[in-house]
């Protein structure tokens, strides 16, 4: 998969598309999902262009594991989660639906099935209002 600099995070980097942000440092962007597998669903995207992470430096892929850690405890704080899934997509044979490496961290409970990947819009004052619990609960 090549790097499309249109892709829908690409313009979230640039400022040319809209993001519930919830944390942003040199190398990354962590945002609400948009279309959440679950409430607290957010993307930890990497600053440098790269479409899967074969093609990242070690970097940008540090910084962006770091920031997945963080986005995981501050998830879990918030939400009260049982767990958190942790999860990276290359390609579209796995799954991968836009071509910006990111990684998904969703608050998982214990019963309660994931909604199916990119699929439902969710309400933008709701992720706003999860996005801020989330803030709040961020680690230094």
């Amino acid at each position: 998969m090549s790097y499309d600099p249109q892709n829908i995070f690409a313009k979230i980097l640039r400022g040319e598309a809209p993001c519930t942000k919830v944390y942003e440092d040199e190398h990354t962007l962590v945002i609400m999902d948009v279309m959440p597998q679950a409430d607290g669903h957010v993307l930890v995207l990497t600053k440098e262009p790269a479409a899967e992470i074969f093609e990242l430096s070690e970097q940008a892929a540090m910084a962006c594991m770091r920031s997945a850690r963080k986005a995981a405890i501050a998830v879990k704080t918030a939400l009260g989660s049982e767990g958190i899934l942790v999860a990276q997509f290359n390609g579209r044979a796995a799954g991968q639906t836009v071509p910006h490496v990111h990684v998904h961290v969703v608050p998982r409970q214990n019963g309660e099935p994931l909604r199916p990947h990119a699929a439902q819009m969710e309400d933008a004052a709701k992720l706003r209002a999860m996005a801020d619990k989330i803030i709040a609960a961020w680690p230094q």
